[in-house]
């Protein structure tokens, strides 16, 4: 039988193969929803949320989504940009009067770098596609990345730190290079929900839920636990020496405390059915259920590669982690963007948008076929497994119209 153009026996084999990864103890439990053209043509949950209380993944269980937080703060900043409020070409330090004057690691030892003045601003432009020259202190690929966990930033900020305290942190560590020059996935995220605090005059969070959540019926997303949100939030895995998914709670509990950095690269818990209603959105162009987020133009021209002269990520990217493989994905405006799946090896359309989060979980939107799609679990690192490039399989080969 066929839904939609997908067979709905080729997409049962979803479940036949990642229920495999429960089974055998790779992963705690998971949750998978498929739509097109705006129907759901496949919704599955297996597994459990929490192994040792034997609670099963429910249709609202509610999920840390770590980077995937990233396209949301994306499409606050670009709402902000349709109102005029900034151009992509301005200077950071226009806002973020920290960010004058930066300065690029030219050698050294991460105690006593040696720097040059930057060629070039931090532009807001670099902040939305990663081209900024700031880091992420859990790479652990260079000495930048040691200045940033020396200053205390390695998998989540000092305590107690705010998002304006970060912002002013980075603002004083070395870039990695000019901005533009080059791409580095980094905390750019995080300065870009900084950058929207002080545009808008409100908090990220008051900012998230006045203009993207309430307007979308995203009731379950959220930077903290709040309501029953704790009672139905998955426990957090890794992965043992065997490859066994082992419980985390010093990772995991760090949701459930007080939260003062309001991260907009990495800090919001969300369920399958809220971050559905977001992709949604952006598959019909900036619009869902006559709210309209952000102009149709807008959302194509963010989910278009801007690496420079149509590069890939293996072309003008430096060598390291982030939620998604560098040959054949370009860049846009917070998505990674595949733009040839020759290259990239794994089915899909060229134009289509994505990202993924540390715990495992991922989402793409392809507008060319109109399909949708959802992956959720809690197993930290995303690069476990590799569940992104598996899903992407099973699901196209089920796609028969």
């Amino acid at each position: 039988m066929a839904l939609a153009g997908f067979d709905q026996d080729r997409l049962a084999q979803i479940k036949r193969h990642f229920s495999a990864y429960v089974d055998d103890g790779r992963l705690p439990g998971w949750q998978v929803r498929v739509t097109r053209r705006g129907e759901v043509v496949y919704h599955e949950n297996h597994g459990w949320r929490d192994v040792e209380n034997q609670l099963p993944v429910e249709d609202d269980t509610v999920f840390r989504i770590y980077s995937m937080t990233k396209p949301v703060t994306s499409v606050a900043a670009m709402m902000l940009y349709e109102e005029g409020r900034f151009e992509l070409t301005d200077p950071l330090a226009d806002y973020l009067p920290a960010f004058a004057d930066m300065r690029v690691y030219a050698g050294g030892p991460a105690l006593k770098p040696v720097t040059r003045p930057a060629t070039e601003p931090i532009r807001i432009w670099n902040l939305l596609n990663h081209t900024s020259g700031m880091t992420y202190g859990f790479h652990h690929v260079h000495v930048q990345d040691e200045i940033y966990r020396n200053a205390g930033y390695e998998w989540a900020a000092p305590k107690g730190h705010t998002l304006a305290q970060c912002a002013d942190d980075w603002a004083r560590l070395p870039l990695r290079f000019d901005p533009g020059s080059s791409w580095n996935y980094s905390v750019a995220t995080d300065v870009l929900g900084r950058l929207i605090e002080v545009v808008s005059g409100q908090s990220l969070d008051e900012f998230f839920q006045e203009r993207i959540f309430d307007p979308l019926g995203m009731v379950d997303t959220s930077f903290v636990v709040r309501d029953d949100l704790g009672d139905r939030l998955g426990a957090l895995y890794i992965p043992n020496e065997q490859g066994k998914a082992t419980r985390n709670d010093e990772f995991g509990d760090a949701a459930r405390g007080e939260v003062t950095f309001l991260s907009g690269g990495g800090g919001l818990l969300s369920t399958t059915e809220d971050y559905h209603r977001f992709t949604q959105m952006l598959l019909r162009g900036g619009e869902l259920d006559g709210q309209r987020l952000l102009g149709s133009r807008t959302v194509r021209y963010m989910t278009a590669n801007t690496l420079p002269g149509g590069q890939d990520l293996e072309q003008f990217g430096i060598p390291l982690f982030a939620e998604t493989r560098f040959e054949g994905q370009g860049f846009g405006l917070g998505f990674g963007i595949l733009i040839d799946p020759i290259t990239a090896m794994t089915p899909g359309s060229p134009g289509e948008y994505n990202w993924g989060g540390a715990a495992s979980t991922a989402f793409w939107v392809d507008p060319s076929e109109e399909i949708t799609c959802i992956f959720m679990t809690q197993l930290l690192p995303s690069s476990t497994w590799p569940l992104r490039t598996q899903l992407r399989q099973l699901v196209y080969s089920a796609l028969v119209d």
